[in-house]
């Protein structure tokens, strides 16, 4: 690739390791692989614990840990102007030239979006989650997403259901949003050397337990499975408020030794749970994509999936049972995979996962993005403002407020702190794997 393609990208979320999710594990492995092409790729989020100043990953990843603390949902308090210093700083430090924000939930994705038009970076924003449009918390979120999005460069979803709603939500024109589906990290997740016995046919449940994910599905699904079929044993990994639910099914019930509580299950046990089990069950009631699924599929396991959002888009019919978020519909579902279980061979489901998803397939259509971004022309505050204006008869104009403040608050920090006068970090290159995790700067840069 020549230097005048080679693109130096800034990564930004409240949503990275040491937490893991779907996002943390979209913006690691798309960033592992930008770096292979010969972009530089720069991750900020917010401090997560004692994890604070600058680290580096593999691959040399570099990533700022922002001294800013989790306030709701791992999400920073949001100041609208108190996170622009820091991102001004990172992005001068790091020679940046596009900024890429992730997850609509996300107030340090919003505010770097905010703060990096009012500079003329250009930005590009993925949208990982579906919302509705009629509850409060909604109404009130797509009114903020439709604000970032006002002024935004290019825009990502990971499924075609997901861009429909992103557009309706943010009033987007739809030939600026692009869909690139996430991918799986295949060599990590392998089907068992060996085929298990179907004696006994266990279901595998890995989520957070939520209402969102359908853990109260799960409290009626499980009951009306174990008596239907005598063989059938579940494993449920993770943790959430529902969890106390669950347990209070299993008592009920009398399931203790059909029911396995594992609790949070850390990402690197993810597959060794998987691959104990013959059948993935997703009950979801919103989801934009699941790479959970992808997760099990490449691990050799029929999925049983809620008919929500865009998981129909995500696996070919064959490896996948779709349901409708209906108790007796799921049951039906789980019913059908059972019987068609002895057709399922776990190492042509991880075969057929190889060749449908990769990351570096997500890479080489994000630089495309990233191409489409950079050609685009700058446009005044004046031009910018007006798109502002179009977003409501009140709103449109608090929203421009907002953005003439910002403008004036960066041109102060310009002459407080002149760009000449932030030094530039120096290009640091790594030979191999090992090299790179050993290197710790945790110096007190910002």
């Amino acid at each position: 690739m020549s230097d005048s393609r080679k693109h130096r990208i800034l990564m930004v979320s409240d949503f990275f390791y040491p937490n893991f999710g779907g996002v943390e594990n979209h913006i690691y492995y798309l960033s592992q692989c930008l770096l292979k092409l010969g972009h530089k790729v720069v991750v900020m989020t917010h401090a997560y614990g004692k994890r604070s100043g600058v680290r580096y990953m593999t691959g040399g990843l570099k990533v700022y840990y922002v001294p800013l603390r989790p306030f709701f949902m791992q999400n920073i308090f949001p100041t609208f102007y108190g996170t622009l210093p820091i991102v001004r700083t990172i992005l001068i430090r790091e020679n940046i030239s596009l900024v890429h924000g992730h997850q609509a939930f996300s107030t340090l994705c919003h505010e770097a979006l905010m703060h990096a038009r009012t500079m003329g970076y250009k930005v590009v924003f993925t949208d990982h989650s579906l919302y509705g449009f009629a509850d409060v918390g909604s109404i009130h979120m797509n009114k903020v997403l439709q604000f970032t999005l006002a002024d935004v460069t290019q825009a990502i979803c990971v499924s075609h259901t997901s861009k429909e709603n992103t557009v309706l939500r943010a009033g987007l024109p739809p030939e600026k949003v692009y869909v690139i589906p996430n991918a799986v990290d295949t060599a990590m997740f392998k089907p068992a050397p060996e085929r298990l016995s179907r004696e006994e046919i266990i279901i595998v449940v890995i989520s957070r337990l939520v209402y969102r994910k359908g853990a109260d599905l799960l409290v009626e699904v499980i009951p009306e499975v174990c008596q239907m079929h005598s063989n059938v044993r579940f494993i449920i990994g993770g943790d959430g408020p529902k969890r106390v639910r669950l347990e209070e099914m299993r008592e009920k019930h009398s399931l203790q030794d059909r029911v396995e509580m594992l609790g949070a299950v850390p990402h690197a046990h993810v597959r060794s749970v998987l691959i104990s089990g013959h059948i993935f069950l997703n009950s979801s009631l919103t989801e934009a994509f699941c790479i959970a699924i992808l997760e099990a599929a490449s691990c050799g396991l029929l999925t049983v999936s809620t008919r929500v959002g865009g998981v129909p888009e995500v696996l070919p019919d064959d490896m996948i049972v779709l349901a409708e978020p209906d108790p007796g519909d799921m049951v039906r579902a789980i019913g059908t995979a059972i019987s068609i279980l002895p057709r399922i061979d776990p190492q042509t489901m991880h075969l057929r996962m190889k060749k449908l998803y990769s990351w570096h397939d997500v890479a080489k259509r994000t630089e495309i993005v990233y191409d489409h971004a950079l050609s685009c022309c700058n446009q005044s505050l004046t031009d910018r403002l007006s798109r502002y204006l179009s977003c409501g008869a009140w709103a449109g104009k608090l929203f421009c407020l907002v953005m003439i403040i910002d403008f004036l608050l960066w041109h102060l920090l310009q002459m407080w702190q002149p760009a000449e006068e932030i030094e530039e970090v120096p290009e640091l290159v790594f030979h191999n794997r090992e090299e790179s995790w050993n290197v710790n700067e945790d110096h007190g840069l910002i």
